[in-house]
């Protein structure tokens, strides 16, 4: 590789960044609030983008960040479309731009898989990288907090070395950020690190760098490492929690077929110190604009490498997020049956608390699903504009089949038109008139709705409620008051419930329903079987075959344990199942 020569100056006065999204807006007013003495400009070619952070409702939303931006704002952060001043009077420019799956088109969104490989499109990286090389007239330091591929930086120095003044030194630094939407202000405030990366020969850059953290970062929190390790880091960290969010999903599939609680067996993992308790809350999967496109990232730098195992290992981390969203409609279909014209409430649409962003949200996957069964959705999110969620719902990228295992194959055909969705103001509105409410978002103030208040609003006392993010502290008292209340992971409404079959015969059939097979619907499990006679006796052991629909078991026949018998569909009555009092 080239280096390029670095710049000579020491002092900063002015920092440009490029993107004023998630990332370059709320990184630009922090670092402008803790350093005063510099000016900090963010720009973009979005001009409506610029004028709403110019405005009194940014397109942000980040606890802590208005009242940060509304000081600040016109004394030292600026925002501004105009883009070669803020990079010729810069001395340090921040590429915050965003970097998609290089794949995101109609044709190979619609017929790819979701955890395909995919690389990341760096095209707009490389735009702004040539108007800098065209722009500059004096020393820059460039660095990337985009999340990049590695060796992403060799292609930045390229592109300045051949398009940029010779007389121009340019350092190239990696600086990658580890922003968590919904804390992004509390993480730049005390971040747990901040890794600034850079080839040889760029060591007064990354001091530069450092010297402008160094005003509110301890200085043992600072790390400097070789660029490519920088880059490679923020993939790493992504994929290492999302790692973790699908392990404990699937620990949660073996629990509800164990009849174990999730939320148990997590607290126990969590008390291990070496473990700990960070992303151990089963879910209804990750979402958000990192997760999925690094590991997806991660998996295509892994195939062009030649390290096809490693690919497949960070794979399955998707497979099992995408099979989560599933399992949780499945869920519905399963329980409540014929979805045609009943009403769901769908609370939250958020891919997480805390924040409005939606992208690669569950919420919309699961929505999308219901409405090809024939449900009509009331959605309602604090903070999700009504526009997003109708964009996600109303997008033919994604009109394909959704149709879940045992059902017949249907698309959504209606969704634009908007007849069976409306957005409401508040939870208890989406609630009024639904037969199911679907907790897709774990926003705090669905922690603390009034489940009295709201079991006079929905559509029957036989209404079902589907937690999808562990939001509800007790789902007995939910029951208590006549609710049908299912957890994700706790099948609370299924195990411990006695099964009573009356067969045709008129044997009454008794057991402990233990376990649930999501994916085909059926149940394998020891009963006993009794006969009442006069003097009541008790005969013995078979091993029943039963199958779920809604609230109801119906045995579908009886397997003699000491040879294959014909099992006896026909005959077959339906029970309610009956909470177990210990």
């Amino acid at each position: 590789m080239v280096y390029i020569a670095p710049m000579t100056q020491n002092v900063i006065s002015h920092v440009c960044c490029i993107g004023a999204g998630y990332v370059g807006g709320p990184t630009s007013a922090v670092m402008a609030l803790k350093c005063p003495g510099i000016q900090f400009t963010v720009v973009d070619t979005d001009a409506k983008r610029i004028a709403a952070w110019n405005s009194s409702s940014l397109p942000v939303y980040e606890p802590g960040l208005d009242d940060i931006v509304w000081e600040r704002r016109g004394t030292n952060l600026h925002f501004s479309t105009e883009i070669e001043s803020a990079i010729y009077k810069a001395d340090i420019i921040l590429i915050a731009v965003n970097t998609p799956p290089i794949y995101q088109n109609r044709e190979h969104r619609t017929n790819n898989s979701p955890w395909a490989a995919t690389a990341t499109d760096l095209s707009a990286v490389e735009e702004c990288t040539m108007r800098i090389a065209h722009v500059a007239r004096s020393s820059k330091i460039v660095v990337e907090k985009s999340t990049v591929p590695c060796k992403t930086g060799d292609i930045i120095a390229s592109i300045l070395q051949r398009h940029g003044c010779k007389d121009v030194g340019f350092d190239v630094l990696s600086n990658p950020e580890f922003l968590s939407e919904g804390t992004a202000i509390q993480d730049l405030l005390e971040p747990d690190r901040v890794i600034i990366g850079g080839q040889r020969g760029t060591e007064r850059a990354q001091q530069a760098l450092e010297s402008i953290y160094a005003q509110w970062v301890c200085p043992d929190r600072i790390v400097t490492m070789g660029l490519w390790s920088a880059e490679l880091v923020k993939l790493a960290s992504n994929a290492m929690l999302a790692q973790r969010v699908s392990s404990i999903n699937s620990i949660s599939v073996l629990c509800e077929a164990t009849g174990a609680d999730v939320t148990d067996v997590a607290r126990g993992c969590a008390m291990d110190s070496r473990i700990g308790d960070k992303f151990l809350r089963p879910s209804v999967g990750f979402g958000g604009s990192c997760f999925h496109k690094d590991i997806a990232s991660l998996v295509w730098l892994c195939e062009s490498l030649g390290l096809p195992e490693i690919g497949e290992y960070w794979q399955q981390v998707l497979k099992i997020n995408e099979y989560q969203k599933t399992r949780f409609a499945q869920r519905i279909l399963h329980v409540v049956g014929d979805l045609a014209g009943k009403r769901v409430a769908c609370l939250g649409f958020a891919y997480k608390g805390g924040t409005g962003d939606t992208r690669n949200t569950p919420a919309a996957v699961i929505c999308r699903t219901l409405l090809a069964h024939g449900a009509h959705l009331a959605v309602y999110d604090p903070k999700v504009q009504e526009t997003s969620i109708v964009e996600h719902l109303s997008d033919p990228c994604f009109e394909q089949q959704v149709a879940m295992p045992g059902y017949s194959n249907i698309r959504s055909t209606n969704v634009g038109g908007r007849d069976d969705v409306c957005i409401c103001k508040t939870a208890y509105e989406a609630m009024d008139g639904a037969h199911v409410v679907a907790i897709l978002t774990a926003w705090d103030e669905f922690r603390h709705i009034d489940w009295q208040r709201a079991s006079g609003l929905l559509a029957t006392p036989q209404s079902c409620i589907f937690d999808g993010q562990l939001v509800i502290k007790n789902i007995g008292e939910l029951e208590q008051i006549g609710l049908k209340a299912f957890a994700m992971s706790q099948l609370q409404s299924y195990v411990d419930r006695k099964v009573s079959v009356i067969m045709s015969d008129g044997r009454l059939v008794v057991g402990m329903l233990r376990g649930l097979d999501q994916t085909t619907n059926i149940i394998m499990q020891e009963c006993q079987e009794r006969v009442f006679s006069e003097d009541d006796g008790v005969e013995i052991v078979d091993i029943g075959l039963y199958m779920i629909r809604g609230d109801n078991i119906a045995v579908i026949g009886l397997i003699d344990e000491e040879a294959d018998a014909e099992l006896d569909f026909e005959n077959t009555r339906c029970a309610p199942l009956e909470p177990v009092k210990h």
